[in-house]
């Protein structure tokens, strides 16, 4: 099945499917509400931009030498840099906005595209903190944002310029006398062309790159400008990768211009539409790509892709609405969800509660921030320019989310939520299994109940037999007529005040919840 759009059934498992996919989780609420649209007009519906987010990262750490007042936000107030303790502190409390945004993405891929460009161009600010002041970062995040769902070009012209990246590959000391070729190795093996067969590139367009970047840098107060004094005017020839194109040197303010014009050099190869189209498809549906896949998905894709003008929401939609994103096999859980697919997917699955208080959002976004340090994968720390393994290290790719360690460590966590909670600061995140059946539309009927829950929490179908054994064992307490978790739930809603029918209920629910959540197949996504 190639990009011909979908025109099967549209139901459950397909919106699920899309859910998990583009968003974090699949809510209840969100499933029943895109099951009243098409396909179609849920996949345009999920594309849509949401606004810049309404709030600022705030003072969470206490003392800052520069004045800022407790949950008063440190974005352009104070210094820019005093020293790394109070960077480092900024960078936390940054880290754990981020998570909030995470958290409340809402009904839009946004936020999820945001971080897919996170690890594209990725950066570790926690090696940087005595160099970059955490304004930048928080900068680069609203570029990034900005500029996530519209034109690829642009948001390489922006992130090329970007401060943060400057100084962290080098380009803020990118001059004539000495040019520094990092940013521009990194420009074409992973921004834009990548490393694949039909990248063709050579040393002497690293080289090339280097100089025509030359000059791009930042001043005493961290602002991005053009120093003409240091751009290398002289022509620039590229290698018949690029068709031996010459950007043409200039000299003054002009100089800056060359960028424009290497940029379209880069994108008007074959490759570079492809090599994005490749992360896009190991990102949304799957992390191999084979021959067949090559021609009858990433070919066609990038083709739209480059007519498009490089248009991210046009090649999203083609893909998401395809009839190949919707085929058994692609959409029979077959990646495993990263660490914070799995955190944040299941605060939103279940509806985890969040306090409201600055101090309780704070508290529970760190918590979750942790966990997801612990599992691998902390946001603004990527350890390597080329993003986290998992989603570039072949064979293994997304497995690599998965070890002795961090699958032992996600199930504690889950075990922890499900049971006493996670605490810190008296803010407890903790699962209320009751609160969840009473999304599903029949908590009272145990065979509803089980293909209901299994229908958000797992992917993979489950077994009738195992079915039946779950709800023999857990809900039924090895009982084999139904009607004992009937009316078990029914004495409950009743009177919520019981406390033996709320224990009855709440304690075969956590059995049954935590169960699903230790099985392998609930870190599919």
């Amino acid at each position: 099945m190639g990009i011909s759009e979908y025109t099967g059934t549209w139901d459950t498992p397909q919106v699920v499917h899309l859910l998990k996919r583009t968003l974090f989780g699949a809510a209840v609420q969100d499933i029943n509400y895109f099951k009243t649209r098409t396909m179609s007009q849920a996949v345009d519906e999920l594309l849509q931009p949401t606004p810049i987010p309404a709030t600022v990262p705030l003072n969470n750490y206490g003392n800052d030498p520069t004045g800022v007042a407790p949950w008063q936000t440190w974005i352009n107030t104070g210094l820019l840099y005093v020293d790394a303790d109070m960077n480092t502190n900024r960078l936390d409390s940054l880290q754990c906005w981020w998570v909030g945004q995470l958290l409340n993405c809402g009904r839009s891929i946004h936020e999820k595209m945001t971080l897919f460009w996170h690890n594209h161009f990725a950066m570790d600010a926690t090696v940087h903190f005595e160099d970059i002041p955490c304004r930048l970062w928080y900068n680069q995040y609203l570029t990034l944002r900005q500029n996530a769902l519209g034109n690829f070009q642009a948001l390489v012209k922006s992130i090329t310029l970007d401060p943060a990246m400057l100084i962290y590959l080098n380009g803020s000391t990118n001059f004539k006398t000495s040019p520094n070729e990092n940013f521009g190795r990194e420009l074409q093996e992973l921004y834009t062309i990548g490393k694949g067969s039909g990248s063709q590139y050579i040393q002497d367009d690293v080289y090339a790159a280097a100089r025509v970047l030359t000059g791009h840098t930042v001043d005493a107060n961290y602002n991005y400008v053009f120093l003409p004094g240091q751009h290398d005017d002289l022509n620039k020839e590229f290698s018949g990768f690029y068709s031996n194109h010459i950007v043409t040197g200039y000299s003054g303010n002009n100089g800056a211009n060359e960028l424009d014009e290497m940029l379209s050099m880069i994108f008007s190869t074959q490759e570079c539409a492809r090599f994005i189209c490749r992360k896009l498809y190991n990102f949304f549906v799957y992390y191999k790509i084979d021959s067949t896949v090559e021609t009858n998905v990433i070919d066609p894709l990038a083709e739209i892709f480059r007519s498009s003008g490089y248009n991210i929401t046009t090649v999203l939609s083609t893909l998401l609405k395809s009839q190949h994103f919707y085929d058994l096999v692609n959409s029979g859980a077959c990646i495993i969800k990263s660490p914070l697919d799995m955190l944040i997917g299941l605060s939103r699955e279940y509806q985890v509660v969040i306090p409201t208080s600055q101090e309780g959002q704070y508290a529970a976004w760190s918590m979750l921030n942790e966990r997801a340090a612990i599992l691998q994968q902390e946001i603004m720390a990527i350890e390597l320019v080329a993003g986290w393994d998992a989603y570039r290290q072949s064979p293994q790719y997304h497995e690599l989310w998965i070890n002795s360690v961090t699958y032992t460590a996600r199930n504690f966590y889950t075990d922890l939520l499900i049971g006493k909670g996670d605490m810190m600061s008296g803010v407890t995140l903790q699962i209320d299994p009751i609160a969840f059946a009473r999304l599903l539309p029949a908590p009272h009927d145990p065979n509803k109940l089980i293909a209901d829950s299994l229908s958000v929490l797992i992917r993979p179908p489950m077994s009738d037999s195992n079915v039946t054994l779950l709800k023999q064992s857990i809900l039924l307490g090895n009982l084999s007529n139904d009607i004992y978790w009937t009316n078990a739930w029914l004495a409950y809603t009743a009177d919520p005040t019981d406390m033996n029918a709320y224990t009855t209920v709440s304690s075969k629910l956590r059995a049954l919840y935590k169960y699903l959540m230790n099985l392998p197949e609930y870190h599919l996504s």
